[in-house]
């Protein structure tokens, strides 16, 4: 008989659960393999990415990150690999000279931001915030690497940009392919769609398939916390003002800004009131029994997305949307708490890029 989850009650511990520590490898399933391929991490923010193909097996031997904060939480992870200039300062990536790294190199990864992508028939973009996939293929250029692997927003396969990548790497001698993933479908309790493209030198490209699991929840991700935060690490709650707390209160199991504009619209901001159709997430609760909505940089402001607790009448703290990324709790985050919010929000969920890492040695000819 299949089990269905009652909102706001425990959900029955598989039997292994009590051996299992939440936010460590062994509750993500998790067996890291030992160094077996290098990488070179480009735009690597805090090393979402790295820290997934780290456990693949894949050692950095390099990255770029130019956000002090970022690149400190980096190297205080992975060793001192972020390029710095002579007053130990990061770099950004256009200051950087790939060319000793050729030879070395099995993985090139990195996700270049993007301002916006130029739709098909527009051709490319010249606004210069929109060129640092430029960059990433001079450096795929200047290396040479085994492999490469991109991380971006949905919209760049359908942009004039994605398509130049893909010619431009073709050009380098790859074959090349390119597509949708779906977080939730690779272990990381949260929805998070985000395209890939996997570059080779040898042999024919291909992306993971999805996991043969069930697909994890909040409640999955949560286990183990405290319902008020224990100020704790980055178990921390902010400070609502009285009015924000009634807001929260207003907000049922699963509701949303459109609850508080029906029980409480004395309490609902007037841009809510004259907007009476739009995203139903904002302003919205968690479900302890699905997936997590997709963690961006601003997740500890309920106006920004579905990001209250199930729960609690509070917005989730930083440990918890680190968990729903699926960062272990012994992961360390440098910075302000703005800082690692934005770390936290633009990271590839390490265990998506475990299943990635995976797949791209098995590419490279090794196999588990």
């Amino acid at each position: 008989m299949q089990h269905v989850a009652r909102p706001g009650l425990p959900e029955p511990e598989p039997p292994e659960a009590g051996t299992l520590q939440p936010g460590t490898l062994e509750h993500y399933q998790i067996q890291p393999h030992a160094p077996r391929l290098t990488v070179v991490d480009l735009f690597a923010g805090a090393g979402g990415l790295s820290l997934g193909l780290a456990w693949a097996g894949f050692q950095s031997i390099g990255a770029v990150e130019a956000n002090p904060a970022a690149a400190t939480t980096y190297d205080s992870n992975f060793g001192a690999h972020i390029v710095r200039d002579g007053l130990h300062r990061p770099v950004s990536i256009q200051q950087v000279d790939f060319t000793p790294y050729r030879g070395r190199v099995d993985l090139l990864a990195g996700g270049p931001p993007c301002q916006g992508f130029s739709q098909l028939g527009r051709g490319l973009s010249t606004d210069p915030r929109n060129q640092l996939w430029r960059e990433y293929m001079r450096a795929a250029a200047e290396i040479r690497p085994s492999a490469f692997l991109i991380e971006n927003v949905a919209p760049i396969l359908r942009s004039e940009e994605g398509e130049a990548i893909v010619t431009e790497a073709r050009r380098l001698g790859y074959d090349v392919t390119a597509g949708l993933l779906s977080a939730e479908l690779f272990g990381v309790p949260q929805k998070r769609k985000r395209a890939f493209f996997i570059g080779v030198q040898r042999g024919n490209a291909s992306l993971p398939l999805p996991q043969d699991q069930p697909v994890r929840t909040v409640r999955w991700a949560l286990r183990g916390l405290s319902l008020a935060p224990d100020q704790q690490g980055l178990h921390v709650g902010r400070n609502p003002t009285p009015i924000s707390q009634e807001r929260y209160r207003a907000v049922p199991a699963g509701g949303n800004r459109f609850d508080l504009m029906r029980g409480r619209p004395d309490l609902t901001p007037a841009c809510w009131i004259n907007k009476k159709t739009g995203a139903t997430d904002v302003f919205g609760r968690l479900w302890w029994d699905r997936p997590s909505v997709t963690i961006r940089t601003e997740f500890y402001k309920p106006e920004k997305g579905r990001y209250l607790h199930p729960d609690e009448h509070r917005p989730i703290t930083h440990r918890e949307a680190a968990r729903l990324q699926t960062f272990p709790d012994d992961f360390s985050f440098s910075g302000s708490r703005t800082e690692i919010a934005v770390q936290i929000g633009n990271a590839v969920p390490p265990v998506l890029a475990f299943h990635l890492g995976q797949h791209l040695a098995g590419l490279l000819g090794h196999t588990s």
